[in-house]
């Protein structure tokens, strides 16, 4: 099938060009509304994918921006530093628990998580009992580039790709009832003869897969496995960081503190990219040397940028000055509310929350990402002014902190509404 010439040469991520859905033109953003070029405006009901803490155009985040890039732009971070790094860093250092001592920068969720990997693996390369095996939770998603799609479902996401994907072992979801299977299987898993060198999850909520949720006790056993067994575990906290789950992180819930920790997204409260992923003192001690050969081989040109520092310094102000949870109890409340009122509606099923963010599946036979019915249910909900972005059947709401109880009404009459499309 050949493409027509297009108005835009842009190739739009996750998006099937040749379904010629509307792409609306953004041309301004403040709290949790999007205004569009034809003088529409689109209730931000995902968070622009997760990212946008506060709200749009958050002021404080902005002016830090400005004052930012008035100043310094950007420098090599190999062997360089600048303050509003230093300020982040340990900003972050103070947030976090207190094993987590070293802040590593990056660009995005996918090379926080690269980072984590490749951290584990030359962990237990330069203290000379290398280990090459990852065990990963079923369903899970860690982001599209190599390494991360390795360790992420299989599936429509990769299947291109799959040649360059490497092998790692799959515990099964601790879905309800089966919770023990899980762990057993962990259990097992890390007791082999090929000792992994760590274990990844997505704490409490699988995002991609389905916003699929366990609960804190789970995180908890899967933690006290790996520890029992000597095997690092990974906390990829890029969706579930920045209060989403309720808690600032979402192993708190659990008293969980991995060896390795993965943020991002949340971390400028959504306006610029940037990611960290933080170790405790063995991880970074393990790559200490004289010897250059031990140092951790991994950068990008803009590592550390300064502005994009700022304005995580700017968020990182936020939390400490402001009661950033009690605004996120109001939304889960609020969420809550709703999920109650759609429990009993027949066309709906496996109504779910966990902190601010909510979830619930319209029934279909055909469920899962590739559903006919999500591209309908996205044209529906444009057309009825907001940005919800179904994930196959499953509709989630994961709003910026900033939203109204008017604004949550107009979500979940629609999302009610939709109930047309499979009558």
């Amino acid at each position: 099938m050949t493409a027509p010439l297009l108005e835009s040469p842009i190739w739009h991520p996750f998006t099937q060009h040749g379904l010629e859905e509307a792409i609306p033109r953004i041309v301004r953003g403040e709290g949790a509304v999007l205004h569009t070029d034809d003088g529409r405006t689109l209730i931000d009901g995902i968070s622009s994918w997760w990212v946008t803490t506060h709200g749009h155009c958050h002021p404080r985040i902005v002016a830090a921006i400005a004052e930012q890039a008035a100043r310094l732009d950007q420098v090599i971070f190999a062997g360089y530093t600048h303050d509003p790094a230093e300020e982040v860093a340990r900003g972050l250092v103070a947030m976090t628990p207190e094993p987590l001592r070293h802040v590593f920068f990056s660009d995005s969720g996918s090379t926080a998580v690269e980072v984590a990997l490749k951290m584990a693996l030359g962990y237990w390369h330069n203290i000379g009992k290398p280990r090459h095996r990852i065990l990963v939770l079923e369903h899970g998603y860690h982001g599209d580039t190599i390494g991360t799609m390795s360790v992420g479902e299989r599936g429509v996401y990769n299947r291109a790709y799959s040649p360059l994907l490497f092998d790692v072992s799959s515990i099964p979801f601790p879905a309800v009832g089966r919770e023990d299977a899980t762990l057993a299987a962990l259990e097992a898993a890390c007791a082999s003869e090929e000792t992994p060198a760590a274990f990844i999850v997505e704490p409490l909520i699988l995002g991609a897969g389905g916003m699929l949720m366990y609960g804190p006790q789970v995180l908890r056993a899967m933690a006290d496995i790996c520890r029992k067994h000597d095997v690092l575990f990974i906390a990829d906290e890029v969706m579930t960081g920045w209060g989403r789950t309720g808690t600032f992180l979402a192993c708190e819930q659990a008293g969980v503190v991995p060896d390795i920790l993965c943020l991002s997204k949340g971390i400028t409260g959504g306006s610029l990219p940037l990611a960290v992923t933080l170790a405790t003192a063995p991880i970074f001690d393990a790559h200490y040397s004289t010897d250059r050969a031990l140092q951790f081989f991994h950068s990008s040109s803009y590592t550390a940028n300064p502005i994009a520092c700022a304005a995580a310094a700017a968020n990182l102000a936020i939390w400490r000055e402001e009661d950033v949870l009690a605004t996120v109890a109001r939304v889960s409340q609020g969420l809550q509310g709703h999920l109650d009122r759609l429990a009993s509606h027949p066309a709906f099923e496996n109504p779910r929350r966990t902190g601010a963010i909510a979830a619930i599946d319209l029934k279909v036979g055909d469920a899962g990402y590739l559903s006919g019915l999500a591209p309908l249910l996205r044209n529906f909900f444009l057309e009825r002014g907001l940005l919800l972005r179904p994930l196959g059947n499953t509709i989630y709401i994961m709003p910026p902190y900033c939203i109204d109880a008017d604004q949550l009404t107009r979500i979940f009459t629609a999302i009610e509404d939709a109930a047309v499309l499979v009558e």
